[in-house]
């Protein structure tokens, strides 16, 4: 018998990926997209350190075709409930409809790393 084994390694610090403990990121920066395999801890860290950009920044109403798990990660308005809910648990002011700002989206990003 032969068995073949992938594992997924970290590209930042080259430690194994256990099945669940991180994955592949995408994320884009003038106009070029990128992908990182991270495990949680630096896709944590890239999360926190991209927060304060994603905060101020501008949505250009474009997703990129990233993998599933990147999509997992996103905001969108299926989950505006789950946002309010940890917002106003966490100290964020918060209307009960309308728009959640986009500083509380990337907190509640961040948060979920």
């Amino acid at each position: 018998m032969k068995r073949i084994t992938t594992e997924l390694v970290d590209d930042l610090d080259a430690t194994v990926i256990a099945p669940g403990e991180g994955g592949t990121v995408t994320f884009s920066l003038d106009g070029a997209s990128y992908e990182i395999d991270l495990g949680r801890h630096n896709q944590q860290a890239l999360r926190d350190a991209l927060a304060p950009f994603i905060a101020a920044a501008r949505s250009t109403g474009r997703r990129s075709s990233g993998s599933s798990r990147a999509r997992r990660a996103s905001t969108g308005s299926g989950d505006t409930a789950a946002v309010r809910a940890w917002a106003l648990r966490n100290g964020y002011e918060v209307g009960d409809r309308g728009r959640i700002p986009a500083e509380i989206r990337a907190a509640y990003t961040a948060a979920q790393g």
